[in-house]
């Protein structure tokens, strides 16, 4: 893990005045001088501030937050569909237009997080920066125009932190969960045993099992497309999932006895757990956590097999930025419910940036100390 510390001066995205300021601070992170704002109730204005960035393959999002209590209070955030992985799969190249639309992305945290005076952060790259051949160029030019360095983590690492962000929302009753994580250019499934009670801080996984698929909803729609999905291009969408699902059953095992739900974290989930609550606007409080019984999910993916490209784009909790992509996400959820099949799903809007905090936190025993998360 990469540890951030506290910067001196400011930032300009200018390129050489980049290079100065990088050969100054080495890899200490360049947030610049911290401006505490004082004003979230219940924190302190001496707390440390932690910034976690995910740069997935549709997505880049970050979280700003301190530790409060057992947990902590974020302060910030961000999130925007720039779809950095769009065309790698076929050209095995980030395009210049995505790469533009990261860098403006990626200015945006810079400065949020400067100004809210991040102390220690951690700023991760997934798939699209994995599998493009210009994956180092790209990050050398966020280096030197955004003054970030990014960190291109494996998928183990992937799926660790998204199961740690997620653990939380496990049924404490339950014996076992199924933890699926659909990307953009990847897609991680996490089998996680009971945890045990945690006295700081929050629970921590227990991985009995993980993989991560390489296939995620970007990667699949330009395979199969997105605009126009008949019942067809639909059950060819799941049969190529399937293929990847069940090899991971067939090396370690289906449903473990008893009780055991599945768990969901991506864009697809909050999607179909937004439509099915009939969401006007979407609203994260209402979504994160929310269970879904195995016939709702049915239900709403018929809903939307039925509706036409410009029905998805209507539809407030979808809209044209993820219109063209959540059939790939729902083949993929289908192909996973049928090799686990539960009759129970909860929905998380969380994720490997809430798994990052955590770590960070822990690793700085800001709630008493157990040490690192595994």
């Amino acid at each position: 893990m990469k540890d951030e510390g506290r910067a001196a001066g400011g930032l300009d995205p200018v390129r050489d005045r980049a290079q100065q300021q990088r050969a100054r601070w080495g890899r200490r992170s360049p947030y610049g001088i911290p401006r505490h704002d004082g004003a979230q109730e219940g924190v302190h204005r001496s707390a440390p501030t932690y910034a976690a960035l995910d740069l997935g393959t549709n997505n880049c999002r970050l979280l700003v937050a301190r530790p409060i209590g057992d947990s902590f209070r974020v302060i910030d955030a961000f999130s925007r569909i720039i779809r950095l992985g769009e065309g790698v799969s076929t050209s095995g190249r980030i395009s210049d237009a995505a790469v533009d639309r990261a860098v403006a992305a990626l200015a945006i945290c810079r400065d949020k997080m400067r100004n809210r005076g991040v102390t220690r952060a951690r700023l991760i790259a997934t798939e699209a920066c994995r599998a493009a051949a210009n994956g180092a160029e790209f990050r050398a030019r966020v280096a030197d125009e955004v003054g970030l360095e990014l960190e291109i983590i494996d998928r183990e690492t992937e799926a660790t932190l998204a199961a740690t962000g997620c653990t939380p929302l496990i049924d404490p009753q339950a014996d076992g969960v199924v933890l699926f994580d659909i990307g953009g250019g990847s897609s991680e499934l996490v089998c996680l045993d009971r945890s045990a009670p945690s006295r700081h801080g929050p629970p921590l996984p227990k991985i009995r099992a993980w993989a991560s698929l390489p296939v995620g909803v970007v990667t699949l729609a330009e395979r199969h497309g997105g605009h126009q999905v008949t019942r067809e291009i639909y059950a060819a969408m799941i049969a190529e999932v399937a293929a990847l699902v069940d090899g991971f059953v067939a090396e370690h095992g289906g449903l473990a006895d008893g009780h055991i739900h599945l768990l969901g974290t991506s864009g697809t989930v909050t999607t179909i757990a937004g439509v099915h609550l009939e969401l006007r606007r979407y609203e994260r409080r209402r979504v994160d956590g929310c269970w879904m019984v195995d016939d709702e999910v049915t239900r709403v993916i018929e809903r939307l097999l039925a509706w036409s490209y410009q029905d998805r784009v209507a539809n407030a909790c979808i809209g044209a930025e993820r219109a063209d992509l959540v059939l790939a996400g729902c083949a993929i959820l289908d192909a996973i419910r049928r090799a686990f099949p539960c009759q129970r799903l909860r929905v998380a809007d969380r994720g490997l940036r809430e798994g990052m905090l955590v770590q960070m936190m822990r690793e700085d025993g800001v709630w008493g100390g157990e040490g690192p998360a595994p």
